[in-house]
């Protein structure tokens, strides 16, 4: 089984495009689940794809055609 990756609290608000702030909100709320080490939170790979995961609105849809809607 392939060991996590973790991220600080500023890696995943720059990847999200969102505030520390935000994310650190999250975290208190238990809406991300995060490793307090002593030197700040800690977000594993596998608990922010969780995170995204439970926020998806529909799964994405195969294009259909991809470009060949031609009225020909």
């Amino acid at each position: 089984m392939p060991q996590d990756r973790y991220q600080t609290v500023q890696d995943v608000a720059d990847r999200l495009d969102v505030a520390e702030a935000t994310v650190r909100q999250w975290i208190k709320t238990g809406a991300l689940r995060a490793i307090d080490i002593g030197k700040g939170w800690r977000i594993s790979d596998t608990d922010l794809a969780l995170f995204l995961k439970t926020r998806e609105t529909a799964p994405r849809r195969q294009s259909e055609g991809s470009g060949t809607n031609r009225n020909t």
